[in-house]
């Protein structure tokens, strides 16, 4: 039939014409089309473009994941040589990208939507400028010769270096790296080497890397290997493992080492808060999917602690958060120093400079918390010290502790530590929203052993019984100092059963007759009828309101105040023995001076004043000297059942005015003295007796 012969025709010319052109186009020399094209790519980018050098065209085999026809049509492959594209007129550099040799393919549909999709580029020699400044604007962008954006947009899919330089300058990250590519052999599965100088967050970087050969730009699934070793100021990053999808970097499954003097520095690269550290090691499998960063299962060291556990790190609006678990089977104590705001054993500091020291003549940390920071990120982290290594005069066996920030509020709930065989539970919160910071705190003292709270007192090895205790306290300050210096509330403990040593007593009562005694015949146990201490707190300054220990033999009471303010003891301690004692030189003991330099002693003009005594009489009458020195026990019970009834009430965070007392130039000074029978430094009416200071601390406050 003719319409058959016609279609035949028609088929043969259509397939001659496709033949004709093709072979046109690959014997074309399109060396003579490079004008064309330069000025219709410098029209579509709105910027200055040329190839310079030879260009030539081959073809490739169909891509069967084309869609629709893309998948039986060939693709063209060119090959250009010596090409330039122009940078934005703002940038410093004249070429955003200039390439010795450029060899990419090309799909042919997506240029009827204006899309130019290239699945494969390689550049060799290629020296590319990424810029974008603080306003936002970048040299990726093209836009026509008019300023409008280009209708033509471009997708690579896969992108082969050799050989080049890479210049990213990125003013909103605070970046500014260049990466020198070199190509590699007989490194599999590792095609190109990567050297990196530059800066980040003003903090200097420097590192090397290996990469494959082709880096997948699209999320193909396509794992891509990377083996980096990186410094970052004084952090030492190094990292081994597969990602895909650069620009989200998902199914990232790496081996990460961290290591540096101090954790804060991570603050500036990473945007996640933690406390100032001794210096630290950590490895660890990193993971990231879906906004999702884990670090996983690692182990580690800050300082000459342990640390293992796994931290999540989630992206989320309007603050990100850290989560996670962290345990340490051995805790060094003094590697907490810094994160409570110490110095560092170290010599570590953040990026801000180093540690403030206390003045010479202070012990309180006065280095400040930088709750600036508190408010970047969010966190839920429960932390597990197990095991406590510390000086073995201190009694702390373990710590516990859950915290949240949460918009720069610091929650401690709890922080529990294990001490001489009891715990110290407390909640503590920090407002890092107001300036200074404010501090509410609830701690509660749970069985902590007596024998265990002082173990290189020899005469306390012996002694039974609990204290317990509560207190509530508030205070404002960016440091350890300013909060002590600043709190207010209470502070209540208590004994309500027990024993101690009777020779221990007897040297506070300085009983000189049954000391020898007790060390002829030996020591024994004494029950305690009840130990109690009450302390209002206003503005750094604790009185004591209650402060007796009442056992059958002996009745200690103590006034007197200590100021946390300016570290400085004034305290007056009064034993009142209830028995006939032989050789007695009771005289009051005092506490005076600073934290640092404690001065502990007894009052001298009582025990002159008796001593002088002694030796009058000695010399009228020989076996009259004695007198002064008899103890006749004038002591009294103190009212156990009153006190321990009155210590049961919770502690107010908001006490009673606490009157500050004069300086204490020395025992016997202030407002009384203990030869007159007034606690020094008090201005009471004269207590002579336990009895007397429990009534003084049973006003309510």
């Amino acid at each position: 039939m003719r319409w058959v012969t016609s279609l035949k025709w028609l088929a043969i010319t259509i397939v001659a014409i496709v033949l004709a052109f093709a072979a046109f186009i690959t014997w074309f020399d399109w060396n003579y089309a490079r004008p064309f094209i330069n000025r219709e790519v410098s029209t579509a980018t709105g910027r200055p473009f040329a190839i310079r050098g030879d260009l030539s065209l081959h073809w490739l085999a169909p891509n069967a994941q084309a869609p629709g026809l893309g998948r039986w049509l060939p693709r063209p492959r060119l090959i250009a040589n010596d090409i330039v594209l122009g940078n934005v007129a703002w940038s410093q550099e004249p070429n955003m990208i200039s390439v010795g040799r450029l060899t990419f393919s090309l799909e042919w549909l997506p240029l009827l939507d204006k899309h130019i999709v290239l699945p494969e580029v390689a550049l060799s020699a290629p020296k590319v400028v990424i810029e974008q400044q603080a306003d936002g604007r970048n040299n990726w962008t093209f836009t026509k010769g008019d300023g409008q954006p280009s209708p033509w947009k471009f997708r690579i899919g896969r992108l082969i270096l050799e050989d080049g330089v890479v210049r990213a300058n990125l003013a909103p990250q605070q970046l500014d790296l260049t990466a020198n590519i070199a190509t590699i052999d007989g490194q599999a599965p590792y095609g190109i080497g990567v050297s990196l100088k530059g800066t980040f967050r003003k903090v200097a970087v420097t590192g090397k890397a290996r990469g494959g050969d082709v880096l997948s730009l699209e999320d193909s699934g396509e794992p891509y290997p990377l083996d980096a070793s990186v410094r970052i100021g004084r952090t030492q990053i190094a990292a081994k493992g597969t990602f895909t999808n650069p620009a989200t970097l998902s199914a990232l499954d790496m081996h990460l080492r961290l290591a540096g003097p101090t954790m804060a520095d991570l603050y500036p690269i990473t945007g996640v808060l933690l406390p100032e550290t001794p210096s630290y090691e950590t490895n660890g499998h990193l993971l990231h999917t879906a906004g999702v960063w884990r670090y996983e299962r690692f182990q580690g060291k800050v300082g000459q602690s342990d640390l293992s556990g796994t931290l999540v790190f989630r992206q989320r609006e309007p603050r990100n958060i850290l989560q996670g678990a962290v345990v340490s089977n051995q805790l060094r104590l003094v590697d907490l120093g810094p994160a409570i705001g110490g110095q560092n054993p170290s010599g570590g500091s953040d990026l801000s400079g180093k540690p403030k020291a206390p003045p010479s003549d202070k012990v309180l940390p006065v280095d400040p918390f930088k709750t600036d920071r508190w408010r970047a990120i969010d966190a839920d982290v429960q932390f597990t010290g197990r095991k406590i290594i510390k000086d073995k005069s201190l009694p702390i066996d373990n710590l516990v502790t859950h915290l949240v920030l949460d918009d720069g509020v610091l929650s401690l709930r709890p922080l529990e530590f294990g001490v001489a065989g009891g715990r110290i539970t407390s909640t503590l919160v920090l407002n890092g929203q107001a300036e200074p910071m404010k501090v509410d705190s609830q701690i509660s003292l749970r069985h902590l052993k007596m024998k265990q709270l002082l173990p290189d007192v020899d005469l306390m090895k012996t002694s039974v019984g609990e204290v317990n205790g509560d207190a509530a306290l508030t205070a404002t300050g960016n440091s350890i100092a300013a909060l002590a210096g600043s709190s207010n509330g209470e502070i209540k403990t208590l004994i309500d059963q027990g024993s101690v040593s009777k020779l221990l007593l007897q040297y506070m009562g300085l009983n000189v007759g049954n000391i020898v005694l007790t060390k002829l015949f030996g020591d024994k146990q004494i029950e305690m009828r009840c130990a109690a201490a009450d302390f209002a707190v206003r503005d750094g300054l604790m009185d004591a309101r209650t402060f007796v220990i009442d056992t059958d033999d002996t009745s200690i009471g103590v006034t007197g105040q200590v100021d946390l303010k300016r570290e400085h003891f004034n305290l007056t301690i009064r034993p009142e023995p209830k028995h006939f004692g032989l050789l007695s030189l009771r005289s009051p003991l005092y506490v005076r001076g600073t934290f640092k330099h404690p001065d502990v002693g007894v009052n001298v003009p009582t025990l002159v004043a008796r001593a002088g005594g002694a030796i009058a009489l000695g010399v009228l009458a020989p076996y009259t000297a004695l007198i002064p020195l008899l103890e006749l026990g004038p002591g009294k019970d103190s009212p156990c059942g009153e006190l321990l009834a009155k210590l049961q009430h919770p502690p107010s965070r908001n006490p009673a005015n606490v009157k500050p007392v004069p300086d204490a130039k020395g025992p016997g000074t202030g407002s009384g003295n203990a030869s007159d029978g007034k606690p020094g430094g008090r201005g009471h009416t004269s207590q002579t007796s336990p009895s007397a200071t429990v009534g003084a601390g049973s006003e309510k406050p």
